[in-house]
């Protein structure tokens, strides 16, 4: 007879009498967020004049997060919600309080596309400080503190509850405020960029829905009858298009400011054959969104500093039979140069120039020859359009940009918390990278001539900063604030173009009728036709009065 033995099944953990209940950690949670997850947010509201609304932000900020809850925290995602949520405020506080930019669409794009090494110049113990202020001591509970959450219909009734609850209380906060709440949002838009997660969530699914399947549709052609047009003995152009990195044009020499920082480019000026546009502005206050602009067929006013949906310039120019080439020195062309040959300066690492994966723009000029002669020979019979895209003035680490043997304005700030440096120091870091651009401006016109004495292309260099930056005004540093309330120093931008006498010759181009019209704004929408216009590319996509050529050529 067989005896069966029974094993008596195992208790249920029990709960710790010490425990939490989820809806405290939550409300406590949201508590935190509304005050000390957004202080940058506090200190824009209170600084205006306007507690009251303050207050009523706050509110909305705690009954938005109180929604969440029913909707998003069950028990395996409650913790990692919560520390998720506050360690995006605590990054979000670090950098509108460090560099005064706000987070919206365009600036989650451009942190999306940050590589390693851009990441590595934003790290400072500053950032670990107010990562420590503003998630620690919700990391602390969430670490500490036993958390208890209902079961069955008392969790739905509870969760059901809640919900009503803090939608019964927006609704009521958004009667009694709407008012200031709608004029603070229309006067003051940045500050709705300012809110505290939920700017970076309202960023990520603006994004979202862009990249959604269905969203995304092959781009639109452009060009398709676009051919190269020159009259018979003149030479294949060979354009060097200069893409500058946050360069701003109160701080070019060029541009009256006081200090020599592009004493090579005034002697170039002094010989006539470049112009410089005193009024140039930029499509974009970041590198996502201005480099597709700079190169696409529309316009800012049409939506050229929107997702592109047509090819861009260097399609047109491959089609039409040109050899084209992008270089890189920065984060990559934002899909502008996928569909041309391209190549990035971290392939091509030589000692001299590059270190801890990162290059000075010299490096770009490395080689030049060798890689001219690399592309199709019958494309560089009718034409060659050379990319280069610098690291330029990126920052905060401006101090990285330069050489040691290349700082003539010391000394120069090397803390990338740019509001700890002496403004004096700032400025000189900064204007440091000016003056580097203007030696690595002077060097690709000495190469350009040198090529051009080779007798087998007429050349020309056109350069444009993609964006300008701040440096302290109005408290602000670093750049992306929104276009539409951007500050001059992050939308005015350096401009020039350069033309051979040859190939002004061949362009019947008066290149002292354009420098009489330099003081005529002109900006990044200019820069397509234009291009066009110089490598003689025949197309109806070619706009002559977006061609800053097109008033001082003869008929």
């Amino acid at each position: 007879m067989c005896n069966t033995i029974k094993r008596a099944a195992a208790p249920a953990a029990p709960i710790a009498r010490d425990a939490w209940s989820a809806q405290t950690v939550w409300w406590l949670v949201g508590l935190w967020l509304a005050t000390v997850g957004n202080l940058p947010l506090w200190q824009s509201v209170w600084g205006m004049g306007l507690p009251a609304t303050a207050l009523a932000m706050g509110a909305l900020v705690l009954l938005l997060w109180l929604a969440l809850m029913p909707l998003l925290a069950w028990p395996w995602t409650f913790k990692p919600l919560v520390v998720l949520a506050v360690l995006v405020c605590a990054f979000n506080t670090h950098f509108m309080r460090t560099y005064g930019v706000v987070i919206d669409p365009s600036m989650m794009a451009n942190a999306l596309a940050t590589d390693a090494r851009e990441v590595r110049d934003l790290l400072s113990w500053s950032l670990v400080g107010t990562v420590l202020l503003v998630a620690g001591p919700a990391w602390w509970l969430m670490w500490r503190v036993p958390v208890r959450h209902p079961q069955g219909w008392r969790s739905a009734g509870q969760r059901v509850s809640l919900l009503l609850l803090a939608v019964l209380g927006l609704a009521l906060v958004l009667w009694l405020s709407y008012a200031d709440l709608a004029s603070l949002m229309r006067n003051h838009k940045p500050v709705r960029y300012q809110i505290n997660p939920f700017n970076t969530v309202y960023g990520l699914a603006h994004l979202a829905t862009q990249q959604a399947p269905g969203v995304a549709q092959p781009l639109e052609p452009v060009g398709t009858d676009a051919r190269v047009v020159r009259a018979a003995g003149d030479k294949p152009p060979l354009l060097v298009l200069v893409v500058g990195e946050t360069a701003r044009a109160a701080n070019f020499g060029l541009s009256g400011y006081e200090r020599a920082t592009t004493p090579a480019l005034q002697r170039w000026m002094q010989q006539g054959q470049m112009v410089y546009w005193q009024q140039a502005s930029s499509c974009g206050t970041n590198t996502h969104v201005s480099v597709p602009c700079m190169f696409s067929p529309l316009t800012g006013d049409q939506g050229g500093d929107e997702r592109p949906r047509h090819e861009n310039l260097l399609d047109v120019l491959q089609r039409a039979g040109l050899a084209v080439l992008w270089l890189d020195n920065q984060s990559g062309c934002k899909g502008v140069c996928d569909r041309v040959p391209n190549a990035p300066m971290a392939q091509d690492a030589d000692p001299r120039w590059c270190q801890d994966g990162e290059c000075l723009d010299e490096a770009m000029l490395q080689g030049l020859d060798e890689r001219l002669q690399a592309l199709e020979p019958a494309r560089r019979a009718q034409g060659v359009v050379l990319v280069l895209h610098q690291m330029g003035s990126h920052g905060p680490a401006y101090f990285k940009r330069t050489p040691a043997d290349r700082k003539p304005f010391m000394p120069e700030c090397t803390n990338v918390t740019l509001a700890e440096c002496p403004p004096d120091q700032l400025h000189n870091a900064y204007d440091n990278t000016i003056a580097y651009t203007d030696h690595v401006l002077d060097q690709t016109l000495l190469w350009l001539q040198a090529r051009e004495r080779d007798g087998q292309y007429a050349t020309g260099l056109v350069y444009a900063s993609d964006h300008g930056e701040s440096l302290g005004e109005k408290g602000l540093y670093l750049h992306g604030a929104p276009r539409a309330f951007a500050p001059s120093e992050q939308i005015h931008v350096p401009m020039l173009a350069w033309y051979s006498p040859t190939l002004a010759k061949q362009l019947r181009l008066d290149v002292g009728c354009l420098r009489q019209r330099a003081h005529e704004p002109v900006s990044h929408d200019h820069l397509f036709h234009t291009t066009l216009g110089v490598m003689g590319v025949q197309t109806q996509a070619h706009r002559p009065e977006l061609d800053w050529q097109t008033p001082c050529m003869a008929r």
